[in-house]
């Protein structure tokens, strides 16, 4: 059974950090791609980076690059997403995800149960 883990979010003041963490189990990544999503309260979820479990770059949303920063440790069979300068624009629940095509405009096909992130003013 594949399960990811989310964890790491809270609440951050304006100009603050977090990192995320992903772990992930039940399976082998080694071809799937492992990505961030995020949905801010009344919007829909929005693709924030991906990166393929094997090795690669990362692919970031446009207005993600520069601030967010996606890793991976193989070993511990986790995913992190460093997030800095964080603004209450970024305020959402922030979802693990994997799949086999990492696909940002389809549907994933793992899901973890998200956490969540609040920037205050």
């Amino acid at each position: 059974q594949v399960q990811l883990v989310e964890s790491g979010g809270g609440l951050v003041q304006t100009g603050g950090s977090l990192r995320l963490s992903c772990a992930a189990s039940g399976r082998n990544f080694s071809d799937y791609a492992m990505g961030w999503f995020r949905q801010a309260p009344g919007k829909e979820r929005e693709f924030v980076v991906a990166i393929s479990w094997s090795g690669g770059s990362a692919y970031y949303a446009d207005s993600m690059k520069g601030r967010f920063t996606i890793s991976k440790d193989k070993d511990k069979n986790t995913m992190y997403l460093q997030m800095n300068s964080l603004k209450p624009e970024d305020t959402a629940v922030y979802y693990c995800a994997a799949d086999q095509y990492g696909d940002p405009d389809y549907e994933w096909r793992y899901w973890g149960q998200g956490t969540q992130v609040t920037v205050s003013l």
